[in-house]
């Protein structure tokens, strides 16, 4: 996490026996503005050619989006993906993949999050835009 104070609706959000715990998928930092993960690539995360799989990839986008999107929804609210688009732009067999989501428009009911996958070099690995419905969490 960041040196900063963690938003008080990270400690809604957790992680243990998910997809990114599987996966070793680690939150660098989390705020409304700006969400950052990141992962190891090595053959955990790989495909059948010995490359980053795009799943990995998506996974991390939508994750990444999901987090900023319910820290940036209102009291009570979660948000949910229902759209990605993701576009690969260059393999990655080993290092560190690392996803930053920025929103492009936080709105009452819909969010739209814009996602860069870097690899430690700063090489654009992957791209993607995620929409997020924002609902009454169906927790509560």
């Amino acid at each position: 996490m960041s040196t900063d104070a963690p938003h008080p609706r990270l400690s809604d959000l957790s992680f243990d026996k998910t997809a990114m715990a599987a996966l070793g998928i680690t939150l660098v930092e989390a705020s409304p503005e700006r969400v950052t993960v990141e992962v190891e690539v090595n053959e955990k995360v790989h495909q059948p050619y010995g490359m980053l799989h795009g799943g990995v990839s998506a996974l991390m986008a939508e994750t990444a989006a999901s987090v900023g999107a319910v820290l940036a929804a209102p009291e009570g609210y979660v948000a949910v993906g229902v759209e990605l688009n993701a576009s690969h732009l260059r393999a990655m067999r080993s290092g560190t993949l690392r996803a930053v989501a920025v929103p492009v428009r936080v709105g009452r009911t819909i969010q739209v999050w814009q996602i860069d996958c870097t690899n430690e070099h700063g090489h654009l690995i992957s791209t993607a835009r995620c929409t997020l419905s924002v609902i009454k969490n169906p927790a509560n």
